[in-house]
């Protein structure tokens, strides 16, 4: 009796690979298929101004390698993080209803309103850095001028 209930263990242990292994065919077979598809129905025009950058419209003008000012990097930084925290107030205010009814919504909304604070005194702190600005001065040094005079 032992054997045959390892027999199915084994067995259902062989089943439930046999569902991911189903599921990684399936999403390659997909995969592979959208891209032929794709291949196949995309016009191919390779000439070389079909080839060429496009700009919006207007020609290209000058190398693609310039000085990139990093404080679009920063600005984009602190959009993200704002960002996903509106994707993360989704699913906590969904589940807050279901907390609210269980008697626990008080705990609920302690929690989301630290994630929130927490973003808040980040907003602050980028905000007070002067991060946010896009023309910055360059900080004055009356040392330079004494410099400079002699």
């Amino acid at each position: 009796m032992e054997t045959i209930d390892t027999a199915r263990g084994d067995l259902k242990m062989y089943f439930d690979f046999g569902n991911v292994l189903v599921f990684l065919v399936l999403g390659l077979g997909l995969a592979g298929m959208m891209l032929g598809l794709g291949r196949l129905l995309r016009p191919s025009n390779p000439q070389p101004q079909k080839l060429a950058t496009y700009e919006c419209g207007e020609l290209p003008t000058g190398n693609a390698w310039i000085n990139f000012n990093i404080r679009f990097y920063l600005i984009a930084l602190v959009f993200l993080i704002f960002d996903v925290e509106l994707a993360f107030m989704y699913p906590a205010v969904v589940v807050f209803r279901d907390a609210v009814l269980a008697g626990q919504g008080a705990a609920a909304f302690a929690k989301v309103l630290i994630f929130v604070g927490v973003l808040a005194v980040g907003l602050v702190v980028v905000w007070a850095k002067g991060d946010l600005d896009w023309v910055k001065r360059v900080p004055e040094d009356p040392e330079s001028d004494i410099r400079e005079a002699a």
